[in-house]
């Protein structure tokens, strides 16, 4: 989280309360991240506003704070437009669920932001403080090749910097998967092996990340239903995830973890990307 230097604000047009711009001024507190307020709007003006919230930024001792207004065909281009010509290391944007319908029927257009941003991505669900509360990072420790090992890094860096600025407690959730009797490897198999191997990964996890048995929780099923379950058991006000593979970023692929938990989440949710798919969706958002 040091690592941020710039932060952009994406804000609503219809709400002048922004609970985007409540996490960046944590963070920009913290880190002297430059801030840059982003309104996507095409039908109406909004500088008066955005000159207004600067100055009141200026006066709280921000004063590295720029604004403007853009639309671009859409909004996930719009925002992902101002992120690569800003340079900005996260974008925070305020969740605005869909109703089951209108989902089934279209790609969520925050889902769309979470697969194609090239930069972190901090979806705000809640006004919860996030001071003195529980962060949860997840991770698939069974997945030990390179681009997993350096993304477990990534998320467990950035929830150990999230509890050091909020003074919080950060705990892990991993989840393994049941058995299949089909699978070609048989300790996929049987229920004991499968655990027994998820226990050693993650001996060497701890070891390596420093983590307390008292904060790792291990459990069988899938992670889009654990997860939730175990941000709800621990009161989480914010849980880190990560995603490594290309296909399922850039492509349509509904089934990602992050798009599923969005809305199955009650806290704010920071989404982190492999570097493999940073540097492709960078190439996407410059062609």
């Amino acid at each position: 989280m040091q690592a941020v230097r710039s932060i952009l604000v994406v804000l609503d047009p219809h709400h002048a309360h922004s609970r985007a711009l409540t996490r960046a001024k944590l963070i920009a507190g913290v880190t002297g991240a430059r801030l840059h307020l982003l309104m996507c709007d095409k039908k109406q003006e909004h500088s008066a506003l955005l000159s207004l919230l600067r100055s009141q930024l200026h006066d709280d001792g921000y004063d590295n704070v720029s604004h403007e207004q853009i639309w671009k065909g859409s909004l996930h281009e719009s925002i992902i437009a101002v992120q690569q010509a800003e340079g900005c290391e996260l974008v925070i944007k305020e969740h605005s669920p869909d109703n089951p319908l209108r989902k089934a029927l279209l790609t969520p257009s925050d889902w769309k932001l979470l697969r194609l941003c090239p930069s972190a991505v901090l979806m705000v669900k809640s006004e919860r403080p996030w001071t003195g509360g529980v962060i949860l990072a997840a991770v698939d420790v069974g997945n030990q090749d390179e681009d997993h090992r350096r993304l477990h890094a990534s998320i467990i860096d950035h929830g150990f910097a999230i509890a050091g600025l909020t003074k919080g407690e950060l705990h892990v959730i991993s989840a393994h998967p049941s058995p299949m009797l089909s699978a070609s490897d048989p300790v996929l198999q049987l229920r004991e092996s499968i655990e027994g191997r998820y226990r050693e990964a993650c001996k060497a996890f701890q070891a390596e990340f420093d983590i307390s048995d008292d904060r790792l929780h291990v459990a069988e099923g899938p992670a889009d239903v654990l997860i939730p379950y175990t941000e709800q058991k621990c009161d989480a006000v914010v849980t880190i995830i990560g995603t490594v593979s290309r296909t399922g970023i850039s492509g349509a692929l509904i089934g990602n973890t992050a798009e599923v938990v969005l809305d199955a989440l009650e806290g704010d949710v920071l989404v982190l990307k492999s570097e493999e798919a940073v540097q492709h969706l960078t190439e996407l958002a410059q062609a």
